[in-house]
């Protein structure tokens, strides 16, 4: 298992007239941290993309909304690979605030496309590579 930590304040204009973050906003919390967590593992999306050919696009999204989170609160946005990916890599996403209090969960699938063709391929073989170490760890 890998996972990787990020933290993002809420700003004014992601929330709504109640002064919490707005729903809407959570889709993008997700991708902040599945981003710097592959950013933390040496991946950018813009390599994957310009440099590998592969992009990943979303195909399936959960989440479950447990308390609201407020206007300029320090936000803890956990990020976690649980299994190797294969076809599709899911990541396991848990929002806390600065109390360490749960607010958002869920996970976000995404397979793997190759630019040119625009035909799903399985794990790239350079992802996997940055990846097993964490894997193997769970193994021994």
């Amino acid at each position: 298992m890998y996972s990787f930590d990020y933290q993002k304040r809420v700003r004014y204009g992601e929330t709504d007239q109640m002064g919490y973050l707005y729903y809407g906003q959570y889709a993008q919390y997700y991708e902040i941290g599945r981003v710097e967590m592959m950013r933390s593992l040496g991946i950018r999306y813009k390599d994957l993309e310009d440099e590998h050919g592969v992009m990943m696009p979303v195909v399936s999204l959960q989440m479950r909304f447990v308390r609201p989170a407020y206007y300029d609160e320090l936000l803890t946005i956990r990020t976690a690979v649980r299994k190797m990916p294969d076809k599709f890599i899911t990541f396991e996403v848990e929002i806390r605030n600065e109390a360490g209090k749960l607010l958002n969960a869920g996970s976000v699938r995404l397979c793997f496309v190759e630019k040119a063709t625009q035909k799903t391929v399985p794990l790239p073989a350079f992802i996997q590579q940055k990846l097993a170490p964490h894997f193997a760890q769970a193994q021994d």
